[in-house]
């Protein structure tokens, strides 16, 4: 739920990149009347017909559907007071996609439970040589680790989704550094010459002239992702199978609904629906 729609519209995008199915509304009597399936909802606090908290509580009293509050009221009364109402988490404003991705997933972890049989989440294998553990952000190449800067760090994870495919450089900064970037992105060219020097020989970036950026897997066959790892077969995140309801905004005065800067809505995962509230 979200009522500024730049804001709305910018989250959206950046969770259909990670395999999310997003239902952005912008005002909370949308948002309860909303009938559609979501299994996770981002709340903005500021909307315009109605205090996000009173449809939290709202929500919860009907709903065991997880809550993340992502709002600019940032003092503790207010994280207090969401969370005692209900809320499974609070974001504060100003926050990156990765950000509000991360919470998903771990509010959706928590909700459910791997089943006791299930094997043990590993680290995702690309090739031969190259791992990445998502949960500890930590690289290894060849069996030892590589120590890499936080942002190099984030801009490999986020090639790593989807080796083969051609990123954009807004995309690229939108979803590693900031939607609301205004520097140059030069800073993009020189975080990828450190992966390329750093993890020579396990990886390929090509660079595509007034497009972007292609992460290839050397040793491979096919370019189709990590193995083996927390993030599924293909590597890419995605959602947890079902679907997530927003609201919220990523920038605006108060919480997410549906979209990143404006009216409400809800997320879907990557192979669920999504219903907003």
């Amino acid at each position: 739920m979200e009522d500024d729609e730049p804001v709305a519209e910018s989250l959206r995008r950046g969770l259909q990149r990670y395999g999310f199915e997003v239902e952005w509304v912008s005002t909370g009597g949308a948002a309860l009347t909303y009938d559609g399936p979501y299994d996770v909802v981002l709340l903005d606090l500021g909307l315009p017909d109605t205090d996000g908290l009173d449809v939290c509580k709202a929500l919860r009293a009907r709903s065991a559907v997880p809550i993340i509050v992502i709002s600019a009221r940032s003092d503790e009364t207010d994280r207090v007071v969401g969370l005692e109402l209900g809320a499974d988490d609070y974001v504060s404003k100003p926050f990156g996609v990765r950000e509000v991705i991360a919470r998903i997933r771990a509010v959706m972890r928590r909700v459910q439970p791997r089943p006791a049989d299930a094997p043990p989440a590993g680290p995702d294998r690309y090739g031969s040589r190259l791992t990445i553990d998502r949960k500890a952000a930590r690289v290894h190449l060849d069996g030892a680790e590589v120590g890499l800067a936080p942002k190099e760090y984030d801009l490999l994870a986020f090639l790593t989704e989807e080796p083969g495919a051609l990123m954009s450089r807004e995309q690229i900064m939108e979803a590693v550094w900031d939607a609301n970037w205004f520097g140059p992105t030069k800073t993009l060219d020189v975080h990828v010459a450190a992966l390329r020097r750093k993890l020579a020989g396990a990886i390929t970036i090509e660079a595509v002239r007034g497009v972007g950026f292609r992460l290839i897997v050397n040793g491979t066959d096919e370019n189709t992702g990590a193995s083996g790892g927390a993030g599924g077969s293909n590597g890419t995140p995605g959602g947890t199978g079902g679907s997530i309801a927003t609201s919220g905004t990523a920038s605006g005065s108060d919480g997410v609904s549906g979209s990143a800067s404006g009216g409400s809505g809800t997320l879907g995962g990557a192979s669920g629906s999504s219903g907003a509230s």
